[in-house]
């Protein structure tokens, strides 16, 4: 695959996790600082990591909530629940790495991710 069909394949996957976090963030970054963000995030995450093959969307969506709790990463971790739901993550298996995460990550990371769940997720209104 070449850098450009990459980089394609990476938009097109972006694009079909749309959500009312994405789009949040997507604002964000285009405002006039710091606009350069968004490219990096594209060129350097998704279309470098996340069409790779060798795991799958659910599986690298695991992963990348794990990491994502273990940095109490609030912000991310609103825009990466969605995105792990429409990659085929339940809402029980959010729970559990959420649960699992106390033992690994800690009680106050854990609360983190259970905070921006519960943001992002009735943002989503996906639950009440």
């Amino acid at each position: 695959m070449t850098e450009e069909d990459r980089r394609s394949a990476a938009i097109a996957l972006f694009e079909s996790w749309r959500s009312k976090a994405i789009d949040d963030i997507s604002a964000e970054k285009s405002a006039d600082f710091c606009t350069e963000i968004g490219q990096l995030s594209m060129d350097n995450v998704f279309a470098k990591l996340w069409v790779r093959e060798g795991l799958d969307l659910r599986a690298r969506s695991l992963v990348t909530l794990g990491i994502l709790i273990a940095l109490h990463a609030h912000d991310e971790l609103k825009v990466h629940f969605p995105i792990a739901l429409k990659n085929g993550v339940t809402m029980k298996e959010l729970e559990e790495v959420i649960y699992h995460s106390t033992a690994y990550a800690g009680f106050p990371a854990a609360n983190v991710a259970r905070r921006a769940a519960l943001e992002t997720l009735r943002d989503e209104h996906l639950i009440r």
